[in-house]
């Protein structure tokens, strides 16, 4: 992101998953817990929604929106909103950036079109995706980069998404480029990419922000030891959300970590995400708890649940809306 522009990043920038009743419908009132929760902790930079840990291409338009505006709500306005802009043609996509500006986002994570998944893209297609989006809707965009095993990274200049090439292009960019905040979207490779950046944009951040701020920080002072001591304590969650047979598993594993934490009662989540299977809930709050990561009791923002699991006993559920 530009110089010249007004939001600030360069700490912990979470992407909270979107809590759901248990019947399926948007839950506003834990959208007001969990974004004042993360909003409240000091080096929270600002709350990406609607992204990949945030279900948001598993809502509607006018939930989408919604969704945009009770998390405005949530952080008083004092952090800036930054919406998950997924749609797949250049004007569609556009249009959706206009609608998040409406809403009361101050920034957009536009994600890659989808049809470059399966065909790659023409030269020059990137580059055209982003100027019309940002100079149809004014909306300041952050460029999201996938793994470049799949074809829909952007290749060229903005650099690759592999851990090998890392530290070459990293310094690179950095030189070329002084004035882009850089933040790692590797959830599972933190420890070695807080050194080389200026914060984190991770789902990670909706279950350990306090942790991962103080990783920031060590990164930033190259206090190798300082860093690798969190990491391995926030190890057993790491592996826990991550180290899964399917990244889409990712999603539900955060929201049972929230329930651990007491953010929220339940882990439902949308189709085509499926709850999770027997004992898998209990051996993540297991983590939660190895990890030292305490339930939330300050007012306002603790849920109770005597139940490991879902509410209703189960592994979460999935809404029918």
């Amino acid at each position: 992101m530009p110089a010249n522009i007004s939001i600030d990043l360069r700490s912990l920038t979470p992407a909270p998953v979107t809590p759901f009743t248990e019947s399926g419908e948007v839950d506003y009132d834990a959208i007001q817990r969990l974004g004042s929760w993360l909003g409240s902790i000091e080096g929270v930079t600002g709350l990406v929604v609607l992204g990949h840990a945030g279900e948001g291409t598993f809502l509607t338009q006018d939930e989408q929106e919604d969704v945009i505006r009770a998390f405005v709500r949530s952080v008083n306005d004092r952090i800036p909103i930054i919406a998950g802009i997924t749609g797949e043609g250049t004007e569609v996509a556009a249009l959706e950036a206009k609608r998040a500006v409406a809403a009361g986002a101050k920034a957009g994570l536009l994600y890659p079109s989808l049809g470059w998944l399966r065909f790659g893209y023409q030269y020059g297609a990137p580059q055209d995706h982003y100027k019309v989006v940002y100079e149809t809707s004014g909306l300041p965009l952050i460029l999201f980069q996938y793994p470049d095993i799949i074809s829909r990274q952007y290749k060229g200049d903005n650099g690759v998404r592999n851990m090998r090439r890392w530290d070459v292009e990293i310094p690179i960019i950095r030189k070329q480029r002084p004035d882009l905040q850089i933040l790692t979207c590797q959830d599972e490779y933190l420890l070695h990419t807080s050194f080389d950046v200026d914060g984190f944009l991770v789902g990670y951040g909706n279950i350990a922000p306090e942790a991962l701020i103080e990783l920031i920080k060590a990164g930033k002072a190259q206090d190798y030891k300082r860093a690798r001591a969190i990491h391995d304590q926030l190890l057993p969650v790491t592996k826990s959300v991550y180290h899964r047979g399917s990244h889409m598993e990712g999603t539900v594993v955060l929201k049972h970590a929230l329930v651990a934490r007491g953010i929220l009662s339940h882990a439902t989540v949308r189709s085509p995400l499926m709850p999770l299977q027997d004992g898998v809930a209990e051996n993540i709050h297991a983590a939660v708890k190895a990890a030292e990561l305490p339930v939330v009791t300050a007012k306002g923002f603790s849920v109770k649940s005597s139940k490991v699991n879902g509410s209703d006993g189960t592994n979460g559920t999935n809404g029918t809306h």
